[in-house]
């Protein structure tokens, strides 16, 4: 019995090391398929898409950076309401890197389109533009501006990688375009780099000194390993400096850029902006657009200063140079800056302690809070942090012609309000 009992270890031992084997002849990205089995945890919706069976780790990985941007908010800490930030995204040959699946230019590309509709949602009047490098010379892809599309379509155009990285020659580039911002602007750059050297034509810190005297934020995330200049940069401009380690951490470092950071206090210097609201004209009629300098059919926005057409907003006349608004961007950037305080969350056996002074009941329905039917009361702050802060969620049905809606206070107390539905 114990000789079999010992063969049989033995065989198992040599089938594993038959699987080390093979797992050792793949790559990073083909190990973690056949090792996590990623397949078996979707399952398909009633669209027909596929969705991760448990989404609880997305939510807590949400509530986590919410609470992060809550806790720089709790000081009364000055935050810039308009941001003009370059991504400077690094096209050189170590951006084909196959360490992150399928490679690192394409994880770039993925969450950099994520990136930039997530900012706009959270800072309206701010403006983004796409600086490259690809052998060795920096290229502005796209100039400043509010519309998500235009810079999402034209970096996906442009994904081919080659040559070398120059740090020093994408500095110099940003650094001309940002001069030209108005001082009410917070200049920011963020870098995403890929190499592990940067060939300057000359001295990088009396470039890094210059972006300094500019008021410019630089951060930097790195897709290999750290380097000394990036994190030197970092340091003297006020910016932060990370290192992803896998394709889920660099997801989560490029998001916690989208809202705004604390201002730096020598440059916190508050402004008063002359703003324009457009009126929208109407869909047949066909003027000459301003910033294309071109006949254009179709709605645009009409300056109410020097009635020139823009096509898209939050921009900046192109005539008589007014930062032209609509009042949604202003109410959102308003609320984004105030957020909501985050949920307390109160466990059943604290609950259940008769002790214990919270409410047991809901306000609203009167239902116990430790019923299982009331579990999504976590989802809801999760919802309403990250999705719809001045509607938390709770839907109920009655009598299949209104739905009720929960809204939480922040002692987990609900009040209903009907919403009458179709």
């Amino acid at each position: 019995m114990n000789n079999g009992a010992g063969r049989r270890i033995n065989g198992g031992a040599e089938e594993d090391d038959d699987e080390d084997d093979v797992n050792g002849d793949l790559d990073a990205w083909e190990r973690t398929y056949t090792d996590e089995r990623s397949w078996e945890s979707l399952q398909e919706d009633e669209s027909g898409m596929l969705r991760p069976i448990d989404n609880q780790a997305l939510y807590h990985s949400q509530y986590r950076r919410r609470l992060r941007s809550l806790s720089s908010t709790a000081a009364r800490i000055q935050k810039g309401l308009i941001r003009y930030l370059y991504i400077v995204i690094d096209l050189s040959r170590a951006a084909s890197e196959m360490d992150f699946r399928p490679s690192r230019i394409a994880v770039i590309a993925k969450h950099v389109e994520t990136f930039i509709r997530e900012f706009f949602y959270q800072n309206p009047l701010s403006q983004v533009g796409i600086v490259t490098i690809k052998d060795g010379v920096a290229h502005c892809l796209t100039d400043i501006g509010g519309s998500p599309e235009s810079h999402i379509n034209a970096l996906m155009k442009k994904l081919e990688c080659s040559g070398d990285s120059s740090l020093q020659n994408a500095l110099d580039l940003v650094d001309g375009y940002l001069n030209q911002i108005p001082s009410y602007g917070h200049r920011e750059v963020l870098i995403l780099y890929s190499a592990l050297s940067t060939c300057d034509p000359g001295d990088i810190m009396d470039t890094i000194q210059k972006c300094r005297k500019s008021k410019i934020r630089c951060s930097v995330i790195g897709l290999a390993a750290e380097m000394f200049i990036c994190k030197h940069l970092c340091q003297e401009t006020g910016g932060t400096y990370s290192v992803a380690l896998d394709e889920s951490h660099f997801k989560e470092l490029i998001l916690e850029h989208a809202p705004p950071p604390p201002a730096i206090a020598e440059f916190a210097v508050a402004n008063l902006i002359k703003m324009g609201f457009p009126q929208r004209a109407a869909e047949g009629s066909i003027s000459i657009c301003s910033c294309h300098k071109e006949a254009k059919v179709g709605a645009g926005y009409t300056c109410p200063r020097c009635k020139a057409r823009a096509c898209e907003l939050p921009t900046e006349c192109c005539v008589c140079g007014l930062t032209l608004v609509s009042s949604p961007h202003l109410a959102r950037s308003y609320h984004h800056l105030f957020p909501i305080a985050p949920f307390d969350e109160v466990t059943s056996s604290h609950l259940n302690n008769p002790n214990c002074k919270l409410q047991r009941n809901c306000f609203g329905c009167q239902q116990s809070l430790l019923d299982p039917e009331l579990s999504f009361l976590m989802l809801a702050g999760f919802w309403s942090q990250e999705t719809n802060p001045g509607l938390p969620l709770c839907a109920r049905s009655a009598n299949g012609t209104s739905a009720w809606i929960v809204t939480f206070t922040f002692m987990r107390v609900c009040t209903i309000v009907p919403v009458v539905t179709a």
